[in-house]
């Protein structure tokens, strides 16, 4: 591109201590400038670690809070997918049998039971018995209070949630994504219920539905420059590590913030990879890619500040992994996605616990939690406080010691007897009463888990 003024790379100084890999001197961006070849070659033949499990792989470099972090996440989702369901019933309840058909997003394997599952949060849930013996499930008091909060949370985000959802399109290739694949995010971005019905429709001047081969499309409809800065470059503004940031988005001269665990003893090793990772140029996000090679090494680090910037969408910074790999092709990914993830250990980090992986953005937490919450995730914090989960004392040391049932996650053993509230049947329709039937000394909501 001509014109394009030759920046020099001001010199790193990168120190690698108390657990942080941290950039200094003038970092700055390129607004245009390198220009790539892009080509895809099915023949390719690209360097490949073996082939291994990842928890094979990842098990050395286990950090044990972001491990408390991801078994604190795992409670609280099995407790909203109920929680949910609840609320998509006119008077939010439900028959307990029906609750059955949602055995598989609760993540209950048998022998347990539902029922089992709701009696151990009985600051949540209800339990009662109409006059026919059908037992029904409804919320709390304090269950239905929290709903209604949520709500105004999730109206009061709405404005957040508009700029991350455009942002993403203005990083796609073709700036557009499936509305399928951005409804996996739904939660993780802070998006309401009515995401499909509604929310999608409401701000045609950033985003519209389009149709194409019998799938919905979410269409990015104008361009932000406001919106085309990265998350990285936000906070190197604030800290003074760079001047001013180019109008257009181009090639970015700034590492990659980085936090490794206290009893990491492989930064000697690992060292000088790491610092020539961090002083190599990548392209914005939100820049052309065309232009890019698969399997360079431009390739690869835009796909790293891709995740990066996805992840510091999300409310709690982290995502399950399998959410990011189907953006592959959208966002010109690598496919070996993962192998890209448990390669930059450091910025990010690969939980295997449980059936699906979660990937956290390592800089946004301090110990096992976030260093900046906001209302969504101490809502969560709400939710999770008023369940029977009590967290485990001893140390994780293998991928196997949680198990994914609910037993393991909860704490408290429970009689084969239930108490039910009698109703006849015109009260079914009626108010759920804000009294719990359930014994209270059934489950207690205590501290969260402890590392030790």
């Amino acid at each position: 591109m001509a014109g394009t003024p030759a920046f020099g790379l001001t010199k790193l100084t990168n120190k690698i201590g108390e657990g942080f890999l941290i950039p200094a001197g003038n970092m700055l961006r390129e607004s245009t400038g390198l220009s790539f070849h892009w080509f895809f070659m099915a023949s390719q033949k690209r360097t490949m670690t073996k082939s291994r499990r990842v928890q094979d792989r990842s098990k050395k470099k286990r950090v044990h809070d972001l491990e408390i972090a991801t078994e604190r996440w795992k409670v609280t989702s099995k407790v909203l997918v109920v929680i949910e369901a609840l609320k998509r019933e006119p008077e939010q309840v439900i028959p307990l049998k029906r609750l059955e058909q949602y055995r598989q997003q609760i993540n209950l394997s048998k022998p347990h039971k539902v029922v089992h599952f709701i009696r151990k949060s009985p600051k949540l849930f209800e339990l009662y018995r109409d006059k026919k013996g059908v037992i029904w499930c409804g919320l709390t008091k304090e269950g239905e209070d929290l709903v209604e909060e949520e709500t105004r949370l999730l109206e009061d985000h709405s404005e957040k949630a508009v700029e991350y959802v455009t942002r993403l399109l203005m990083m796609s290739v073709n700036k557009r994504l499936p509305v399928d694949k951005i409804a996996h995010f739904r939660r993780d971005f802070g998006l309401p219920y009515d995401f499909r019905n509604r929310w999608i429709h409401m701000f045609p001047d950033h985003f519209k539905v389009v149709r194409i081969e019998d799938a919905e499309y979410l269409q990015l409809v104008s361009w932000n420059p406001a919106w085309a800065v990265t998350e990285l470059e936000k906070k190197a503004m604030a800290t003074g590590t760079i001047s001013d940031i180019s109008p257009e988005p181009g090639v970015l001269f700034l590492p990659f913030p980085m936090k490794f665990p206290s009893n990491y003893k492989k930064l000697f090793r690992y060292g000088g990879k790491i610092e020539h990772f961090q002083k190599r140029s990548h392209l914005s996000p939100y820049a052309d890619a065309k232009g890019l090679s698969p399997g360079s090494q431009e390739f690869d680090k835009r796909a790293v500040a891709i995740m990066h910037e996805i992840l510091s969408f999300t409310i709690e910074n982290r995502l399950v992994t399998d959410h990011l790999t189907h953006f592959r092709r959208e966002f010109v990914m690598p496919q070996k996605l993962m192998r890209l993830l448990l390669k930059h250990f450091g910025i990010f980090y690969v939980s295997e616990r449980g059936k699906r992986l979660s990937v956290f953005l390592t800089e946004a937490y301090e110990g096992s939690e976030l260093a900046d919450k906001c209302p969504l995730v101490l809502w969560k914090e709400k939710i999770l406080r008023l369940t029977g989960y009590r967290g485990r004392r001893k140390r994780i040391e293998s991928s196997n010691e949680f198990s994914d049932v609910e037993g393991a996650l909860f704490d408290g053993d429970f009689d084969n007897q239930t108490t039910f509230m009698n109703l006849e049947d015109g009260e079914i329709d009626g108010t759920i009463d804000d009294s719990s039937l359930v014994d209270d000394s059934e489950m207690k909501a205590e501290q969260w888990m402890d590392p030790d």
